[in-house]
């Protein structure tokens, strides 16, 4: 379990593939100098761009997990070098300052614009249809492993576009202020809209 406060920004330096044939995973090399704390270990739980991934091996800069084909069909940004966001899974104790997230990417979604406005920064996404129907006024989204809050909601013929107010400190300390039109991004919905909507579909079954 996460809470989407990104706290720190990692480098993918490696992508090596596990197996040969075009189903095969890829282990990745993640440089980040100070990231892992002294009681890390092997099997910890790393949020990588918002994907749960597992630590296989530690190194005196960093570390290295396992993808497997899976999570690369299903994520962007976890297939070649490049800068990434990274989080430690929360510890029993540890105050939730964004919200409940699982590191279980939902799918991806298209920047349609990213632009400052005053001294903030304006993004809108383009979410799939599949994926729009938990989107929610002032609700949380997850984007790239970053905690955010909806402030804007339009529902097209395409999918939905959510609007989201960033501050300059988040751009500052994440890869969101990479982010151009057209990038494609990893989505997780929240965890409590998910359940709802099983919750009030169930209970349409029994009535």
């Amino acid at each position: 379990m996460f809470t989407g406060i990104v706290t720190a920004v990692g480098r993918i330096t490696e992508v090596t593939p596990l197996a040969q044939g075009k189903d095969a995973g890829v282990r990745l090399r993640i440089q980040a100098p100070g990231f892992l704390r002294p009681e890390s270990k092997l099997g910890d739980s790393i949020a990588i761009q918002g994907a749960c991934m597992t630590i296989v091996a530690i190194e005196d800069d960093g570390f290295k997990v396992d993808v497997s084909r899976e999570s690369l069909n299903r994520t962007v940004g976890l297939h070649a070098p490049g800068d990434v966001n990274l989080e430690h899974a929360m510890r029993l104790g540890d105050t939730l300052d964004g919200h409940m997230v699982s590191g279980h990417v939902d799918g991806t979604a298209t920047v349609t614009a990213f632009e400052q406005a005053g001294e903030s920064w304006k993004l809108q996404i383009q979410i799939p249809s599949e994926l729009g129907r938990y989107m929610a006024y002032k609700g949380s989204v997850t984007v790239n492993g970053v905690s955010l809050t909806v402030n804007s909601v339009q529902d097209k013929p395409e999918g939905c576009e959510i609007g989201i107010n960033l501050i300059p400190h988040t751009v500052q300390v994440t890869t969101l202020k990479g982010l151009q039109p057209g990038a494609r991004v990893n989505i997780e919905v929240d965890m409590i809209a998910r359940y709802c909507e099983r919750l009030l579909g169930a209970r349409s079954v029994t009535a």
